[in-house]
């Protein structure tokens, strides 16, 4: 993930917000407008106002830090039945559980249940698996395939702007190249 979008706007937040806590530069009153002489004037505020301000602005700064750098995804271990490790992952503004672990070599089934309408959601894909599906609204979508070697694998929506990983920790297999063996 880029993080350097999220950094620079957080900088222009706290840039932001020091400018108005430390007191605004305004324009002077439009009456006067046949004298204008290029001047600012300044407007004092009271001090209640320039603290609030610095504090929420800060508040913001720490939420989107948090956020894009501190925020841990959810991980789930798949559950083995019958031979084939299965979990169920929410589509809701995101995936949930966006980590899922599995073992290589035994067959992975994601029920990706679709709950958000936005068009974002509406496909799933699997790059290094060579998988795409779409993702029908209040619909499950199973997606198979085996993994038959250890390494993170991700996933994406459509649009390449959610993610989520599939854990494969080492197990019993063989390797062919990919990663994986595609099954339905």
């Amino acid at each position: 993930m880029n993080i350097r979008p999220f950094l620079l706007m957080s900088f222009t937040s706290l840039g932001l917000a020091i400018g108005l806590a430390t007191g605004t530069l305004a324009q002077m009153p439009h009456d006067g407008m046949a004298e204008q002489t290029g001047q600012f004037q300044r407007i004092e505020q009271p001090l209640w106002s320039k603290v609030a301000v610095t504090g929420a602005g800060l508040s913001l700064i720490g939420l989107e830090l948090w956020w894009f750098l501190l925020s841990k995804p959810r991980s789930r271990q798949a559950s083995a039945t019958d031979g084939v490790q299965e979990i169920t992952v929410t589509v809701d503004g995101g995936y949930d559980p966006s980590e899922i672990v599995v073992e290589a070599g035994q067959p992975v089934r994601l029920n990706f249940y679709r709950k958000d309408p936005s068009s974002c959601l509406e496909a799933v894909r699997f790059p290094d698996f060579r998988i795409a599906r779409d993702l029908p609204v209040n619909q499950t979508t199973a997606i198979e395939f085996t993994p038959t070697r250890p390494g993170r694998y991700e996933f994406t929506c459509g649009m390449n702007m959610f993610r989520g990983t599939v854990n494969v920790r080492s197990g019993a297999g063989g390797s062919n190249g990919t990663g994986a063996t595609q099954a339905a």
